[in-house]
Order: C-alpha cells, then sequence, then structure tokens
C-alpha cells in the first residue's frame, strides 16, 4: 500500500507550522498507523531530515499518548480505538492523511504532533483521589459494593486521559474526562466522604487550565476510544451544584 501524508510540522510553539507532504511505500495493511509513521521516519532520518515528533508510550491503547486527528478526527474515528490500535487497512490504498496534532489552549503544543496534557494532571492532583487513612490494606471483601455501582465505577475508570474528548469538542471542553475521574471515585464507598470536596476542586481545577464549557453537542462520546458516556456530565454538573450549597 501507498499513502500520501499531509504532515504538520512546528519545531516548537513560538514559530509558525506548516503542512509538509511525505509518501510513505510499501506498507502492509497489518501494519499501525503508528508503526507507519515510524517507517516514514526511518526514511527521513535516512536522508538527514528531521523525523516528526509524536508521542507514544505503550501502543496498547492504554496509555492515552498517541493523541494525533487524523483527516480531522481524533484518533482517526475508529470506534472504540486509540491512534495505535488503527491500521493501514482501515484506509484505502494511495488515500492522502492529514495528520494533525490536538488542538486546544489547553494542551499547548510542544514540537509537530506532540502537545502539553499536564493539564489533565493537574485537575487529577486537585481531587482525584481517596485519602482516607485505612492503616494496612484491607481485605478486598470488607467494603461490599453492589455490582451496579462497581460497573458504574468500573467504566468510569476506564478513561485513560487521552485528550481526544478535548480535540473534537467545539469548546475545547474538558467536562467528559473530569466527569469520569469524579465518576469512578464518586461511586465506591471509599471515595463518598470525600466527593463534595472532590468534585468542587476538580470542576474549578478544569475551569482554572483554560478548557471551555460543554454544549452537549456528544462530539466528545463519539471520539472517545473507551466510550465513556456524556451522562457523567450531568452527573458531574449535579454533584457540583450540591457541593456548592452544602459548603454555603
Amino acid at each position: 500500500m501507498q499513502f500520501t501524508l499531509n504532515v504538520w510540522r512546528q519545531p516548537d510553539a513560538a514559530t509558525p507550522g506548516r503542512f509538509e507532504t511525505y509518501t510513505a511505500n510499501d506498507i502492509t495493511p497489518e501494519t499501525s498507523f503508528l508503526e507507519m509513521i515510524d517507517i516514514v521516519n526511518e526514511q527521513l532520518v535516512e536522508t538527514g531530515a528531521a523525523p516528526v515528533a509524536f508521542d507514544h508510550d505503550c501502543r496498547e491503547g492504554i496509555c492515552g499518548m498517541c493523541s494525533m486527528v487524523i483527516n480531522g478526527i481524533p484518533h482517526g474515528g475508529q470506534p472504540g480505538a486509540t491512534t495505535c490500535q488503527l491500521h493501514m487497512r482501515s484506509f484505502p490504498d494511495g488515500a492522502t492523511i492529514t495528520i494533525e496534532p490536538f488542538r486546544a489552549a489547553g494542551f499547548p503544543l510542544v514540537r509537530d504532533l506532540v502537545v502539553d496534557r499536564s493539564a489533565f494532571d493537574r485537575i487529577i492532583q486537585s481531587g482525584g483521589y481517596v485519602s482516607v487513612n485505612t492503616g494496612g490494606a484491607p481485605d478486598a471483601n470488607m467494603t461490599p459494593v453492589s455490582k451496579p455501582d462497581a460497573d458504574a465505577a468500573m467504566d468510569a475508570a476506564q478513561c485513560i486521559g487521552c485528550g481526544a474528548c478535548v480535540a473534537a469538542c467545539k469548546n475545547a471542553s474538558a467536562s467528559l474526562f473530569t466527569a469520569a475521574k469524579v465518576a469512578h471515585l464518586a461511586t465506591l464507598p471509599q471515595g463518598q466522604p470525600e466527593q463534595h470536596r472532590r468534585v468542587k476542586a476538580m470542576v474549578e481545577a478544569m475551569d482554572r487550565e483554560t478548557f471551555g464549557s460543554c454544549t452537549n453537542t456528544y462530539s466528545c462520546q463519539a471520539v472517545c476510544p473507551k466510550d465513556i458516556n456524556v451522562t457523567l456530565i450531568g452527573d458531574m454538573n449535579r454533584a457540583y451544584r450540591r457541593a456548592a450549597l452544602t459548603e454555603r
């Protein structure tokens, strides 16, 4: 297979960027999207050109680092999949593919296809934890958790913080990410004592990071590789109002 790639190149945030065109030749259908970029980078290095910078780690759909917009869609639009899980068989032979970084004020560009997603870390640090001192590790069966609550918590905990929800949202909102991080703790008994402080701290941290507001277009859910449901945003907003009233 052969592809024409329009890749965004930008050495740093202060320097204007531009699209550059490369050709990917002799690509097998089983090649993953990141492996395809690896092949192109090897060709660039052989000619003395700078390779395309992109973020990656596990390449198993777990780390959330492969943040790319492919043909206008974060992660390329394959349902329930990250960029590293996208394979070249998903594209017709000879296709032209445009590759850009996630674009949002909360995700400043570092270089080429790499953005700084540390804003997500700061949101989690503001309240995404349980600080109850339990002493030694308790037996897993000591705290009963109902099956519906356990399932709901696990569904929310699947969020890998990749940022596709932000990249897809016209307002660059981080509401789906924040709601998932609030929900997966608030749903469990261990997270109940701090639920009001947690949601208030995390929502306010999200606002400080210059992310936009949610206007219910559901674009975040459409591109989420872990199928996080937008109903969590409504749950978070209700919990935030309860926390504000409780504080007063």
